[in-house]
């Protein structure tokens, strides 16, 4: 009886772990977003899990954005860290079990003596044969070291995997306001042209003016100066363009079909869905960033009991089994089968507290991790509530963008007209030029924030359903 109740003893203490249990905290956020003239609550009362496809609804960025799951070089990093952290895992839960090994070995003798007399000689000789196989080594886990050892494994190897969730979800909307950022380009692009011509015509009807002594040759001057800043805007926003251009091909990993860009911000507004507000905070708790923090938090909670598993001794056993012959034909004969077992205890009497410490080294690092894992959420929380507020504001402000467009544009025409009828200053027409560009250029930035809020607001919910896999 005392063999079975040792073993069943043995067994129940490889089953203990030394590692506290993870509590969650609650989230330190409010349970709902903040309300408000400036966030417009909407009676949505749950946001769906959307995927980029339901977001960016425009087939070219779709295009362009399974290009990029395929080609870009950081994802295909995410991903290989993914598998390395995998292995990783699966290396911890290997060192669990019995490590089974076989050995086989051969030796052969010959000697050779005289007969006395005789002069002739008679050789004989001999073989050794051995066939061994057995657990070569494996450590009773009596405290749960190994156990702890592989669960923090496995959920690095978790985080790791939200890790490239969010390298996902990041690249996706990187994409959209690189391809955004293009169309608003080439609209200020056309603006520029546009004040450009005007301006140039504007140049040469004061040269004639002048010519015919009418203006001042300061009038020239001036209408030079509007041209002048109109060329540069067109430099530079050519050169916006082309860096647009290349930010989009490295994000997609390749060249792109130029078919594939968009002629203005009017072909990319639509493409892009508004997301409701009105929802619970909680669902910050399935961004990538967030599962990622609290896979973290995960690991160095094991991470305690395998350093208070090291404060125990530690108990290793081997064992051999086989058969062993000198000669070829009776390997296999009774008597040939040999077995050996033996077992190892080790227990460090003195270490100078070193082992203790990394007890509480292990716990200073999961209070980093939960204090990292409380922050991920509330850095969530921000920037989702930030994107609400512009959200809830955008539409009035693309609304007096355009109104201010259309009254410095009727501005700019009455005051020309008045300046070619005598009435006011050549000065004054030039400052409603500059009024009208101003605003022109402005609408398009509001326009271009309006698109970029509800990217923002994608990315901050980590709203792509389509990152959950590890692998394309």
């Amino acid at each position: 009886m005392t063999r079975p109740l040792l073993l069943a003893g043995t067994l129940a203490l490889a089953g203990c772990s030394l590692a506290p249990k993870t509590v969650l905290p609650a989230p330190p956020v409010p349970q709902s977003w903040p309300v408000g003239d400036a966030y417009l609550l909407q009676s949505e009362a749950v946001l769906p899990i959307l995927s980029y496809r339901t977001v960016f609804t425009d087939p070219r960025l779709q295009a362009l954005a399974e290009q990029a799951l395929a080609n870009n070089r950081d994802l295909r990093v995410a991903y290989a860290n993914v598998a390395a952290a995998r292995a990783q895992a699966r290396v911890s839960r290997a060192g669990q079990f019995p490590e089974i090994g076989i050995s086989a070995g051969a030796s052969y003798s010959d000697s050779g003596s005289n007969g006395s007399g005789s002069g002739a000689g008679n050789r004989g000789g001999s073989g050794d044969f051995s066939l061994r196989g057995g657990i070569t080594a494996f450590e009773l886990d009596l405290f749960g070291r190994l156990a702890n050892a592989a669960e923090s494994d496995r959920n690095s190897a978790l985080a790791t995997e939200a890790a490239s969730r969010t390298v996902r979800l990041a690249l996706i909307a990187d994409l959209a306001q690189a391809w955004a950022t293009y169309g608003a380009d080439r609209d200020l692009l056309a603006i520029a042209r546009d004040t450009a011509a005007n301006a140039r015509e504007n140049v040469r009807l004061t040269k004639a003016r002048l010519d015919g002594g009418v203006a001042p040759r300061t009038d020239l001057r001036q209408a030079e100066q509007i041209l002048a800043t109109a060329e540069d805007a067109i430099a530079a926003q050519t050169s916006a363009i082309a860096q647009d251009e290349n930010l989009i091909r490295l994000l997609v990993g390749g060249d792109v079909d130029r078919q594939l860009f968009p002629a203005g911000l009017a072909e990319v507004t639509p493409g892009v869905v508004a997301l409701p507000a009105g929802v619970s905070s909680q669902i910050l708790l399935r961004r990538p960033d967030v599962i990622e923090a609290e896979y973290r938090l995960r690991a160095a909670n094991a991470d305690i009991g395998v350093a208070r598993a090291r404060l125990f001794p530690s108990i290793s056993l081997t064992g051999l089994l086989g058969f062993a012959s000198n000669a070829l034909g009776g390997l296999f004969d009774s008597g040939a089968f040999n077995w050996s077992a033996g077992g190892d205890a080790a227990a460090t009497i003195f270490d100078a507290g070193g082992r203790r410490a990394g007890v509480d080294v292990t716990k200073a690092q999961r209070d980093a991790a939960l204090a990292g894992y409380e922050g991920a959420i509330q850095t969530a929380f921000r920037e989702t509530a930030d994107a609400l507020a512009v959200q809830g504001t955008i539409s009035e402000r693309v609304r007096a963008a355009a109104a201010n467009t259309e009254a410095a544009a009727d501005t700019a025409t009455l005051t020309d007209a008045r300046y070619k009828g005598g009435v006011d200053s050549f000065l004054a027409s030039l400052d409603a030029q500059r009024s009208l560009y101003a605003a022109r250029r402005s609408e398009i930035a509001t326009q271009l924030l309006l698109v970029n809020t509800r990217i923002a607001l994608f990315r901050a919910l980590g709203g792509d359903s389509g990152a959950g896999a590890a692998t394309p």
